[in-house]
């Protein structure tokens, strides 16, 4: 992730909304043209494995976070449990809340890259307070926009 953000810096000058630059899923260079819809010049990491400083970071805003996907492909909706996968990081999602389940299971909200037609409408809840998947080991967010 935080090489991204060094290309957001850097290269991209910016960023697209989905609207103007949707997401399409092929191989090749990044064809952004015109004034990007948002601007970051800093960006910041959570301390490895720390879930309550993660859970302060996703309070603001999102935060772009590396996984074990391994195990996702099949995801069909509900709370995936920590133990459903390693913590050897394969992918990246971005946090976007958390919450309680009605069965009282604390959970991240995370925002996949597969499309609406994966998970709960493109989206996961994964078990929290567990280190489920490596979630708090390599996240990391914008910290100035203009």
């Amino acid at each position: 992730m935080d090489r991204a953000f060094n290309y957001i810096i850097n290269d991209a000058g910016g960023l697209a909304t989905e609207d103007s630059y949707p997401y399409t899923g092929t191989q090749g260079t990044c064809q952004l043209s015109g004034q990007p819809a948002v601007t970051i010049n800093g960006y910041q990491g959570v301390p490895n494995g720390d879930e309550d400083a993660l859970a302060a970071a996703v309070a603001n805003q999102p935060v772009s976070v590396g996984v074990d996907g391994s195990t996702f492909q099949s995801y069909g909706g509900g709370v995936f449990p920590g133990e459903g996968c390693g913590t050897d990081i394969t992918h990246a999602v971005t946090a976007v809340g958390y919450g309680v389940d009605q069965d009282g299971t604390q959970y991240w909200l995370l925002k996949n890259s597969w499309g609406t037609t994966w998970g709960e409408a493109g989206y996961m809840r994964l078990e929290r307070g567990t280190g489920a998947c490596g979630i708090a080991q390599d996240a990391w967010y914008p910290t100035a926009s203009a």
